[in-house]
């Protein structure tokens, strides 16, 4: 098995970087390695496309939910099957695939596993992305997690939403959904989903990852108490149906939102411009157990 792995090589993760590539060589693999840094994704999107224009076997890549997407878009484009192996915080694409989150099993599966699963990659403006895209809340969540990342792992992301719903206020915006409008008025949080999976654990269970469509839910503002019953509806299910939460499916959604507004892409807080989220159907063939 020919392998190219894209990996993270963020500070103090350069022996990690080094293990995988060893682990994987361990499995019966010959891999090379494309580095980058985290934060620079332009470097990551140069690292991804020298790994497909080797035409290994696989792409393999390296590090957290924010990694995947650009990596992602090489492989379906290049016609190759991508293999994970998390090594991030909230690793929430491993956990829909059902990867496990010990390095050697990982490594072993991307390795030798013969499985896949097609999974549609979906556009926020230009940026390519797997799990889900949101306004609101999700970034100031984010902001929150940031620090408490290393101490605290998948938890921060749990703290991290627990002050933002105390701290933030509603957004004001417009979604439509194929044209047809879904929603208008102040909201605490616009999800747009691939594969559902966000914040180290929650999802939307309504998305399908290879309908070819996007899937968004609209969390209506009203009293920050109701926001206990939204979070657990992301943690078991069911967030779609409760009332106040506008949910539609369509090829492209489009949100109008107050200038300068932040998204949540895959973990990567980032702009996105345009506000448009699109499937096109790109599509990516997933190695897993």
């Amino acid at each position: 098995m020919r392998l190219a792995l894209v990996t993270n090589v963020a500070s103090g993760r350069r022996d990690r970087a080094a293990r995988v590539a060893g682990l994987l060589r361990a499995a019966g693999a010959t891999v090379t390695v494309h580095a980058f840094e985290p934060g620079q994704r332009d470097a990551l999107d140069r690292a991804a496309a020298a790994a497909a224009d080797e035409r290994p076997d696989r792409l393999a890549v390296a590090g957290g939910d924010g990694s995947i997407g650009p990596v992602a878009a090489r492989a379906a484009a290049a016609g190759l099957p991508l293999a994970l192996v998390p090594t991030g915080t909230a690793n929430d694409f491993a956990r829909f695939a059902g990867l496990p989150l010990d390095l050697e099993a990982a490594c072993r599966i991307a390795a030798t596993e013969t499985r896949e699963r097609p999974v549609d990659l979906l556009r926020a403006g230009d940026r390519p992305f797997v799990n889900a895209a949101s306004a609101g809340l999700s970034v100031i969540a984010a902001h929150h997690a940031l620090p408490l990342k290393r101490p605290l792992g998948p938890l921060a992301y749990a703290v991290g939403a627990l002050r933002a719903g105390v701290t933030a206020r509603p957004l004001r915006c417009h979604v439509r959904a194929d044209g047809a409008q879904v929603f208008a008025g102040a909201a605490w949080q616009v999800i747009v989903a691939g594969t559902g999976a966000f914040g180290g654990g929650s999802e939307l269970e309504e998305a399908d990852p290879s309908d070819r469509l996007v899937d968004v839910a609209v969390l209506a503002a009203g009293p920050r108490l109701a926001l206990v019953r939204r979070a657990w509806g992301m943690r078991r299910g069911g967030l779609a149906e409760q009332p106040g939460v506008h949910h539609a499916r369509a090829k492209t959604v489009d949100l109008e939102l107050p200038p300068g507004t932040a998204f949540n892409v895959d973990g990567e807080v980032c702009t996105v411009a345009p506000a448009r989220v699109c499937a096109r159907g790109e599509r990516v063939r997933v190695v897993c157990p």
